[in-house]
């Protein structure tokens, strides 16, 4: 399916969207829940403000990413870095 020059909102239920490609796609305050992304890439992304719990992260690999004012887990990503590196 292509779904192309629209506005309308989109809502997929119980939906199998294995492949699926998003480019130059507006996705601002679109809510993800019970969905499994694994294996899935993430290039050119603007999460700002964004916020994820419940999470199975094993495996993640983040690179090349803007991270100021990140927080993991409550604590600045920002202050990990730099205890990491105090202690390497």
């Amino acid at each position: 399916m292509i779904i192309q020059n629209t506005k309308e909102t989109l809502q997929a239920t119980h939906a199998n969207l294995a492949g699926a490609e998003f480019n130059d796609v507006n996705l601002q305050d679109a809510q993800f829940i019970n969905v499994n992304l694994s294996n899935a890439t993430f290039t050119d992304i603007n999460f700002s403000g964004a916020k994820f719990s419940n999470l199975n992260l094993t495996n993640v690999e983040i690179e090349a990413c803007e991270t100021t004012g990140m927080k993991f887990r409550g604590v600045l990503v920002s202050d990990l870095f730099e205890a990491h590196r105090r202690k390497a």
